[in-house]
């Protein structure tokens, strides 16, 4: 048996079937779909951090770029103002759509386990010290508490309800007035549970409870954005994605959390004017490592438009446009690349190439770590560019690393272009004998 045959049965009979179990589970598809509902305020509070922050030096003759400039440090409170009002409120936005994903997978109430979520994570997160609300947890610090809250606030519901604990209205009763007096002991059970620790840990260790919480989760975050932990999932998200399986889909809903928290640490010190530390973040991933998409098959769309096979040129008008807004399932299915064994080998070494050489380069400052949260269909040179805070060199290096990528991808391409030539001239010769 070849190795290539003893590592597909591995794929499909232990890895794949076990991904997709970790797929499907309902509580990583709620935390999932919390990220995606914050999307959109994440997106639209890292864009006023751009703003924020010119990409020109103070001694630019370039007569707009200083006008900008002057703008930007004239008023820089009041432009970075809204950030605090979306991405830094990122966890309040987790707490409730994650809740509320939640609990529409359990056919429960999802705008009361929303509401009772928001609840739990700003009891636990900001409470009230000296007549005042502490802001500081409820941005992407407080992401690990706010999914612990939404979690716990669904769960508790849903036990209540199982064991017939509930307040009980006469059926004459309005159902909009019985939902929320069902709602009672849930809120009850919120501050028998939640408070209690919350007071405990400000008591004990005066801190907050998303402090205690990070510092648990911290040592999970470090390793997440070591090199090996980033190859690791990459390997995995493309093995599955040979197999068949939207790999990225499963891999980055387990990531996400972190990933999200990272780029929230990031963005925070652009605004205190310190340097960000972190380097694994959605950026990183869609516009490094993912360049056109899963595997970074942006330049085989390329090779495919001017292939010698019909079906490979076919394929690259068909998926160029997509995989320039990294959406690549045309040729990933298409090509095939999906199982197909000539080009399992790129699949699998241009994302991990392009990762560390990122990374390495991230990690030394010669180009700038993501602060900025950009749509991930963004071009990719664009999204970097953007992601970086105007940072030049970002979009250079994901241009050196396209050359790189043509270079790995070429030799496979042309194996496989030349099977394709061969089996279309003997379709095309036995046509012709009919």
């Amino acid at each position: 048996m070849s190795f290539y045959t003893s590592m597909l049965r591995i794929v499909e009979n232990h890895i794949a079937p076990l991904a997709g179990r970790v797929g499907s589970q309902r509580h990583i598809l709620a935390i999932r779909d919390g990220f995606i509902a914050a999307m959109p305020f994440i997106i639209v509070g890292s864009i006023l951090l751009i703003v924020a922050n010119p990409p020109f030096e103070e001694n630019t003759t370039f007569a707009p770029g200083l006008a900008w400039l002057h703008f930007a440090k004239a008023h820089f409170t009041l432009i970075t103002q809204p950030y605090y009002m979306s991405m830094g409120l990122m966890s309040v936005f987790v707490a409730i759509a994650t809740a509320y994903s939640l609990a529409q997978s359990y056919q429960s109430d999802g705008l009361t386990a929303g509401l009772l979520s928001l609840m739990a994570f700003l009891v636990a997160a900001s409470p009230q010290i000296e007549g005042k609300m502490s802001l500081d947890f409820l941005g992407g610090e407080g992401v690990f508490t706010a999914l612990i809250c939404a979690i716990w606030s669904v769960e508790l519901i849903r036990l209540l309800k199982k064991y017939h604990i509930t307040v009980k209205m006469p059926e004459q009763v309005p159902p909009a007035i019985a939902r929320s007096f069902e709602l009672l002991l849930p809120v009850a059970g919120i501050f028998i549970t939640v408070y209690p620790v919350s007071l405990i840990i400000q008591g004990e260790f005066h801190i907050l409870l998303p402090e205690a919480v990070m510092y648990i989760f911290q040592p999970i975050i470090s390793v997440s954005d070591s090199l090996p932990a980033i190859i690791i999932a990459i390997l995995l998200s493309n093995l599955l994605w040979f197999s068949g399986i939207h790999g990225d889909s499963i891999v980055t809903g387990l990531i996400n959390p972190l990933c999200m928290a990272n780029i929230a640490t990031n963005a925070a010190p652009i605004v205190q004017g310190s340097e960000p530390t972190q380097i694994l973040s959605v950026p990183y991933w869609s516009f490094f490592v993912c360049l056109g998409g899963s595997g970074s098959t942006l330049v085989l769309c390329i090779m495919y438009l001017r292939s010698r096979s019909v079906h490979l040129k076919t394929m690259g008008r068909l998926s160029i446009v997509p995989s320039l807004f990294n959406i690549n399932e045309p040729v990933l299915f298409g090509s095939p690349v999906v199982m197909n064994p000539v080009l399992f080998l790129p699949l699998m070494i241009v994302p991990v190439l392009n990762a560390i050489i990122a990374w390495v380069l991230m990690q030394t400052h010669v180009i700038s770590m993501m602060v900025v949260m950009s749509p991930w269909t963004t071009p990719a040179p664009l999204g970097a560019l953007i992601s970086s805070a105007w940072d030049y060199r970002a979009a250079l290096c994901v241009i050196f690393l396209m050359v790189l990528d043509f270079g790995i991808w070429y030799p496979f391409f042309k194996v496989y272009e030349k099977q394709l030539v061969e089996k279309e001239r003997l379709e095309g010769s036995q046509v012709v004998a009919h």
